[in-house]
């Protein structure tokens, strides 16, 4: 053992040796000049850069290496292979002099700032094996004239380069592996590319301005195993040629243009785990070989025309993680069969032509947690909850548009636990807000606008401490504001965090169109209490105010009365605060003015008096903001008359605060009167008295 131990330490010597021994020698003086060139087009010094140094191979991000064979020469230099600052905020232009690192392997500048257009000379480095320039501001077009014949991998990705793709990249990178220009503004067609990128493993084109139909040499490459197409304006069918990739484990080809049907292929495609072709134009049923697929984890298809009904073999489809298909013409049942795909988590079947109720089976789906099934004409609302409750990792659930005009259920032993979104919204459902929800103690997100429920606000939402969002609008509840609203934990501690698992694409917010707005994650929405349009009555809590991680207040077209609260003030993340079509009366608090991310503030019609507070976010709300309330003036065009600010009718709706304010100015009023009675007084005294003594004057003879 100790003999092996010897004779390994003895080899690793040796082969360190031309490196260790080479430690102190400068850096290349040509290296050395080409670093101080792209210094130059800085706008900050680099930490660690000299230019008073130059021993260049000592700042931070640069490696050297001493050529092989090593020479025992006094001159010999080291040469810089590779720089690597990706990150550090370096901002200005993209200096040329780097091209005169000859013997430069590895070059990543991504996620700075840099401006400038894209120095051609970079495409000529012969030794370069990575380069990697995404994540900045760079502009222009990808040269005509590449010459990197030992280029691996190029990431070009989320800049401001134009033009067309040059196809000849190939023609010298042989040896490519990863090409990512995504995020940029390329246009015309995608380039046939050269067959010499046999080696290609991943080709990102996603996020451009790219157009026309797929090349047929794109299906050539023998180790492609990611293709990012997402979000251009490609069109065509995809083609039988598709089959052809084998190696494929991931694609992404939604957001474009294609059409026709899909290929039966998929059995050809024994990797593929993620298939990603929603927001096209295609048509027809599910492709056999795609529904049986044993490998694929996330399939999805939404928002296009598929249609026929959903005929997936669970059984064999062992692998399902995922599986969306919102947005298409299918029709029939929910297959019952979806239950037998171990594996399911995400389930997106909204906006189609499906019918009949929830299957039973769908309480064997143990790790479902995220189930959407907006418009998809589903009845039995009941059978629905007592089914889904089953589903013990269920967390996002979103039933709107469905079950119409059924009676919400008030079964108390509805359990469900770690469900954080619930959305059963424009059902025209009828009942009250059920006691149940006390018991999703996890819940975040909370919508049931749009239906017909009455009675009171329960007050069981207080105890739900991690609840942000709640939407109870457009409804017929009635009574008072519950206190318990006030007292919403994460509305004041920030009690909640973000889950990047919550991905799940689902219609949410319903407005007067019957539309839907479609949100990418639950955290996509703002802290928020929609209470509008009801029947409610008595005040506006001053206990709101407590709520002060609040973004969205909105309690208009409600019958709610007294004085606007100037606690309000207190929501300092407040951004729409809609009081409109009230009987509030009284003033508006002047220290609303304070509330600095007010973008959306309304009022109107009321019974508000006064004088309309000015400065600060007031100076950007239009007069509708303020119509419908006869006794209020102000800018900039209900100008307040001399009449109108000294008229004491106006002081008659203010809120406790306005009178005392109003009581703490009458000892001044008061002593002004007092001191203009003195005056007056003294006046009258003097014009009196000088008379009298000018009367005296004269009997005396002056003296």
């Amino acid at each position: 053992m100790l003999t092996s131990l010897v004779v390994v330490v003895f080899l690793g010597s040796c082969f360190l040796a031309p490196y260790t021994s080479s430690l102190n020698l400068p850096c290349d003086s040509d290296d050395l000049r080409a670093l101080e060139g792209f210094l130059e087009g800085l706008e900050y010094q680099i930490d660690g850069w000299s230019k008073n140094s130059s021993d260049c191979c000592s700042w931070e991000g640069v490696s050297c290496e001493s050529p092989t064979p090593v020479r025992d020469d006094a001159s010999f230099s080291l040469r810089v292979v590779s720089i690597v600052l990706g990150n550090k905020r370096l901002q200005g232009t993209l200096s040329k002099s780097l091209a005169g690192l000859i013997q430069l392997r590895t070059l990543n500048l991504s996620h700075n700032y840099f401006r400038s257009s894209l120095p051609i000379e970079l495409f000529q480095l012969e030794n370069l094996e990575v380069l990697d320039l995404s994540s900045n501001g760079l502009s222009g077009v990808l040269p005509m004239e590449i010459n990197l014949p030992s280029l691996r991998y190029l990431d070009m990705s989320r800049n401001l380069l134009n033009g067309l793709i040059n196809g000849g990249i190939c023609e010298t990178a042989k040896g490519l592996q990863v090409l990512d220009l995504s995020m940029n503004y390329f246009t015309g067609e995608i380039p046939a590319p050269s067959g010499n990128c046999r080696l290609l493993e991943n080709l990102s084109l996603s996020s451009n301005l790219l157009a026309g139909n797929l090349p047929e040499d794109l299906f050539r490459f023998p180790r492609l195993s990611h293709l990012n197409l997402q979000n251009n304006n490609i069109s065509g069918p995809l083609g039988l040629d598709f089959g052809n990739l084998s190696t494929l484990i991931k694609v992404d080809i939604s957001r474009n243009g294609f059409s026709g049907i899909l290929p039966d292929v998929f059995q050809n495609l024994r990797k593929l785990e993620q298939f990603y072709a929603g927001s096209n134009r295609f048509t027809g049923q599910l492709p056999a070989s795609l529904s049986n697929s044993p490998i694929i984890s996330v399939l999805n298809l939404s928002n296009n025309s598929l249609n026929g009904q959903i005929v997936l073999n669970c059984s064999a489809m062992v692998g399902l993680i995922s599986l969306g298909l919102s947005s298409n013409r299918f029709n029939g049942p929910i297959p019952d069969n979806l239950a037998n795909c171990p594996r399911l988590r995400s389930l997106d079947l909204a906006q189609n032509k499906l019918c009949g109720q929830l299957p039973d089976s769908f309480k064997n789906l143990k790790s479902l947690s995220h189930l959407t099934l907006y418009k998809t004409g589903l009845h039995n609302l009941s059978a629905a909850l007592e089914i889904l409750q089953h589903c013990r990792n269920l967390t996002i659930l979103v039933l709107t548009s469905n079950f119409h005009n059924e009676a919400i259920p008030v079964d108390f032993n509805l359990q469900f636990n770690k469900l954080n979104t619930l959305v059963i919204a424009n059902c025209q459902l009828i009942g009250s807000v059920p006691a149940w929800l006390s018991g999703c103690t996890k819940l975040q997100l909370l919508d049931l606008s749009w239906n017909r429920l009455s009675g009171k606000i329960p007050d069981l939402f207080g105890k739900l401490k991690f609840l942000f969002y709640l939407d109870l609008s457009n409804n017929s509840l009635s009574g008072e504001i519950p206190t318990g609203l006030t007292k919403l934990q994460s509305l004041i501690f920030r009690n909640f965090s973000s889950d990047s698992s919550q991905d799940l694409l689902f219609f949410f917010k319903i407005n007067q169109t019957g539309l839907g707005l479609r949100y990418n994650q639950i955290w996509s929405f703002p802290p928020s209490l929609y209470l509008s349009s009801n029947l409610l009555t008595g005040p506006i809590l001053p206990e709101l105010g407590n709520l002060k991680l609040l973004h969205v207040l909105d309690l208009k077209n409600n019958s709610l009365s007294g004085y606007i609260p100037s606690t309000l003030s207190e929501m300092t993340n407040l951004e729409t605060l809609d009081l409109s079509h009230n009987n509030l009366s009284g003033t508006i608090p002047p220290s609303l003015t304070y509330l600095s991310f007010l973008s959306k503030f309304s009022v109107a019609f009321n019974q508000l008096s006064g004088v309309i507070p000015s400065g600060g976010q007031f100076l950007t709300f239009p007069d509708s903001s303020f119509e419908g309330n006869k006794g209020l003036c102000g800018p900039p065009s209900l100008p307040c008359s001399s009449a109108s600010r000294e008229d004491p009718k106006i002081t008659l709706g203010k809120s406790p605060e306005g009178a005392w304010e109003s009581i703490m100015g009458l000892p001044f009023g008061f002593g002004a009167i007092v001191g203009f009675i003195t005056v007056v007084a003294i006046s009258f005294m003097c014009g009196w008295l000088l008379p009298q003594a000018e009367r005296r004057t004269r009997r005396t003879g002056g003296n």
